[in-house]
């Protein structure tokens, strides 16, 4: 049995490494990304874009609720897109002051690219890792992405 101070040492630990691993993610995903001139947070805007392609297409107020950030920051990454001519705002049909986000060709073009690139950057991230190992990680993932945000942690004594 672990005393709460071994417990706290150990869940330390796990942060940290939780964190370090974060941080490399997000570099491998950036270098894998650099050749397409897409940024890792411009990806996860035009990846969400995408889930809204044959519907209406979403406001700028819709993308910075999903993405959890101010509308300030989806304009900068807007911007970006659509400087790619990744994306293009359309003004809405029902409400001409409303401005929604469409993908374009360009942009589900840019998306199969990344999707490789993704699927590149996983395989280095993983590559130390055997199948079992993988799978393992996998449901260990699930456990902690699945778990309810504000239930309190587990303490065993």
């Amino acid at each position: 049995m672990r005393t709460a101070s071994e417990t706290d040492s150990t869940d330390g630990v796990l942060a940290e490494q939780l964190l370090r691993l974060t941080r490399r993610l997000h570099r491998i995903q950036k270098h894998h990304l650099e050749p397409l001139g897409i940024t890792p947070a411009q990806s996860r805007l035009l990846r969400l874009v995408s889930h809204y392609d044959g519907e209406r297409p979403p406001r700028m107020a819709d993308l910075a609720a999903r993405l959890e950030v101010v509308p300030r920051a989806v304009t900068t990454l807007v911007d970006g897109l659509e400087a790619a001519e990744c994306v293009r705002r359309a003004p809405d049909p029902a409400n001409r002051r409303v401005i929604r986000i469409e993908l374009t060709d360009t942009g589900r073009a840019t998306l199969r690219r990344l999707r490789s690139a993704r699927t590149d950057a996983a395989e280095e991230i993983l590559a130390p890792l055997t199948a079992e190992q993988r799978d393992v990680l996998g449901g260990l993932l699930n456990a902690l992405t699945d778990a309810p945000a504000d239930a309190p942690p587990e303490r065993r004594c």
